[in-house]
C-alpha cells in the first residue's frame, strides 16, 4: 500500500476522482431540490475541504452538543434493558473530556458503585491501544510497521516458509496474514503459555496471504511480542513507559494483576441461565496486546483525545503522526460488500475503519469476553469526537447500541433505527452454547462402553499436545493442554462416545463436546473432540 504522506498512486488518484464525482452528483442533486436562489451544494458541502474529505450531511456544533446531554438518559435505558450490573462512558470533544460518569455497580450483591475512575477489562479494545504503542516505536525508528516478524522473533514460523519469510508485524496487525479465525484462542482455553501458543500455530493451515482477512488475537500478539524484544522490554513495561505513563493514563495496565489490585475495579460477570453473575474472571494476560489492558473511562478519553489529534497531546507530539496514521487507515477489507450498492468495512492496524451514510470515516472498536465484559469506542475525526463504552457484563450488545446511538445523534440529531433490536440477536448467537449432543436425552438403551484399560493412554495431536486418558476414582478422566492439567471427566453416552461439559472464553456456559474413540481389534487408537473438529487434523488425537 501506498505511504499517508509522499506521492500518490495511480489508485489514489483514481479514487479522489470518484468522490468528486460523487460529491458533485450528491450536490446536483441537492441543489435540484433547493429553493430559487438556494445553493444546496453550498450549504450542505464544505467548499474548502477536499472532495475526499466532503460530507453530504452537516453536524453542527449545537447537534453534538444535544447528543452529549442525551448520554445520562440513553445509558440508563441500554442499562434498563440488558440488566448490565454497571457501565462507564466517556466522550471526548475538541481535544478533552466533555462527559465522564459511571452508572450501576462493580459487582452485583454489593454496594460499591461504578464511577468515570473505575477500571474494566478492555478485552479487544486492546489492540487499538496496542497499536498506538507499536506506532510510538514506528515513529522512533526502532521498528517498522512493514518489518518482518522473524526479524526479532527467529523463532516464528507459520505453516508456508515463504510466508513466515514475509508476515510483517502490520500484517499481524491488520489480520491479513492467512491465519484462521482467533487461531490459538483454543490453546489459550488449554492453559499453554504465551509463548507455546504462538510456536503451535506453525501447524495450521494458511488461507491466502495478504488476500484474506481473519481476526486472531494471538496473531497480533506476535507482533506486538516482536516490538518489545525489538524495544528489549516486555509489553506490558513498553507499554506503560511509551504511552500509558505519558498521557497520565495512571489506572491503565497491560498486566491482569495490576487490574485484579486496584481498588476501585469491576467484576466480571457472565450470563448464567439468562442472567448476569459474577462467576469468572478472565485473565488474558497469555494475550495481552489483543485482549489484555484494562482501564477507566478517564483514561481512556485521554488516549482518544490523543488519537483524534494525531498523536499531539498537551500540545506536543506525543506519536509520529504519520506513524499513528498508518493504523488509522484501511489496510485490508473485512467485511466485503456483497452488492454494489453496499459499503465496504475496513481493518487498519488494530481498528476498524469504515464510512458511515453522512460519509464520514469512522474509527472504531469492540470488546467482548463471554466471562463478562463488553467494551466499545467509536471516534469520528471529522468531527474530533469519540465516545468509549465500558461494561462489566457478558456482551449483548448493549454498549455498541450506546455508541451508535450517540454516533447517530452527533451526525444526524436522531437515533436512526433501533440498535439494540438489531444488535441483540446476533451477539445472543455468540452466547449460545455448543454442542451436537447439547439438549439431548442420553439414549434409553446405550451400547455399553468397552474396558477402562482399552481408552487409557496417551493420544497426540501436533497442535493441541497430548491428551491422556485416565482412570482415577472409578472414572475415566480426559486431561487436556499445557502440563495435562486442563481435566474432563469423561460421562459415557452410548458405545463408544462420550461427552465432556465445556466452560470458559471459547465456550458459552453450558457447551458440551463429544469425544469418540476409534477402536481396532479391541484397542482404541484415536480419539477424536468434537469441539475441536474445526481445527487441526479434525481435532482427531492418535495413540503414541
Amino acid at each position: 500500500m501506498a505511504s499517508a504522506v509522499g506521492l500518490e498512486s495511480k489508485d489514489d488518484v483514481m479514487a479522489r476522482g470518484i468522490n468528486l464525482l460523487s460529491a458533485l452528483a450528491i450536490g446536483g442533486a441537492l441543489c435540484a431540490a433547493a429553493p430559487d436562489g438556494a445553493n444546496a451544494f453550498d450549504l450542505a458541502i464544505d467548499a474548502k475541504l477536499p472532495p475526499s474529505q466532503a460530507v453530504a450531511v452537516p453536524a453542527p456544533p449545537e447537534q453534538i452538543d444535544a447528543a452529549v446531554t442525551r448520554l445520562d438518559e440513553l445509558a440508563a435505558e441500554i442499562m434498563r434493558k440488558s440488566g448490565i450490573p454497571g457501565m462507564s462512558v466517556a466522550v471526548v470533544r475538541g481535544g478533552k473530556a466533555v462527559y465522564a460518569k459511571g452508572f450501576g455497580v462493580r459487582k452485583l450483591g454489593e454496594a460499591a458503585t461504578v464511577d468515570a475512575d473505575t477500571v474494566f477489562q478492555l478485552a479487544s479494545l486492546s489492540k487499538p491501544v496496542g497499536a498506538s504503542v507499536v506506532a510510538a516505536q514506528v515513529g522512533k525508528g526502532v521498528v517498522k510497521w512493514d518489518d518482518p516478524i522473524v526479524k526479532y522473533l527467529r523463532w516464528f514460523a507459520l505453516s508456508d516458509k515463504a510466508v513466515s519469510r514475509m508476515v510483517t508485524i502490520g500484517d499481524l496487525y491488520a489480520h491479513r496474514s492467512g491465519l484462521p479465525d482467533h487461531a490459538g484462542d483454543d490453546l489459550e482455553f488449554l492453559d499453554y503459555p504465551r509463548e507455546e501458543v504462538l510456536k503451535r500455530m506453525r501447524y495450521l493451515p494458511l488461507a491466502p496471504f495478504r488476500a484474506s482477512y481473519a481476526y486472531t488475537n494471538f496473531g497480533l500478539t506476535a507482533a506486538a511480542e516482536a516490538v518489545a524484544v525489538a524495544s528489549q522490554l516486555d509489553w506490558a513495561t513498553l507499554s506503560d513507559r511509551v504511552l500509558y505513563l505519558p498521557l497520565g493514563m495512571n489506572r491503565t495496565s497491560s498486566r491482569f494483576e495490576d487490574f485484579s489490585n486496584r481498588d476501585n475495579h469491576a467484576v466480571n460477570h457472565a450470563m448464567v441461565d439468562g442472567k448476569y453473575q459474577p462467576r469468572y474472571q478472565r485473565e488474558p494476560d497469555e494475550q495481552s496486546p489483543a485482549g489484555g489492558v484494562s482501564s477507566s473511562a478517564n483514561d481512556m478519553a485521554k488516549w482518544m483525545a490523543m488519537v483524534l489529534a494525531n498523536g499531539v497531546h498537551d500540545g506536543k507530539p506525543l506519536i509520529d503522526k504519520a506513524a499513528l496514521g498508518e493504523a488509522l487507515r484501511p489496510q485490508v477489507i473485512s467485511t466485503p460488500p456483497s452488492n454494489p450498492a453496499e459499503r465496504a468495512g475496513f481493518y487498519g492496524y488494530g481498528m476498524n475503519v469504515s464510512v458511515a451514510p453522512s460519509g464520514r470515516v469512522v474509527l472504531s472498536h469492540s470488546g467482548a469476553f463471554l466471562l463478562g465484559a463488553a467494551t466499545c469506542l467509536t471516534m469520528i475525526p471529522s468531527l474530533d469526537v469519540g465516545i468509549v463504552v465500558l461494561s462489566n457484563g457478558a456482551p449483548t450488545g448493549a454498549v455498541e447500541t450506546l455508541c451508535a446511538e450517540f454516533s447517530d445523534l452527533a451526525q444526524f440529531g436522531t437515533i436512526t433505527r433501533d440498535w439494540y433490536a438489531g444488535y441483540g440477536p446476533r451477539f445472543a448467537e455468540m452466547m449460545k452454547p455448543v454442542g451436537s449432543l447439547l439438549g439431548k436425552t442420553p439414549p434409553a438403551k446405550p451400547k455399553a462402553p468397552a474396558a477402562a484399560e482399552l481408552y487409557k493412554g496417551i493420544y497426540v495431536n501436533k497442535y493441541f499436545g497430548d491428551a491422556v486418558v485416565v482412570r482415577k476414582e472409578g472414572r475415566l478422566l480426559l486431561l487436556l493442554g499445557n502440563e495435562a492439567g486442563k481435566v474432563f471427566p469423561l460421562r459415557h453416552w452410548d458405545g463408544d462416545t462420550f461427552v465432556i461439559d465445556l466452560q470458559g472464553e471459547v465456550a458459552a456456559q453450558g457447551s458440551v463436546s463429544t469425544v469418540t474413540f476409534n477402536r481396532q481389534r479391541g484397542k482404541a487408537k484415536s480419539l477424536q473432540i468434537e469441539f475441536f473438529a474445526d481445527d487441526l487434523a479434525k481435532g482427531v488425537f492418535k495413540r503414541e
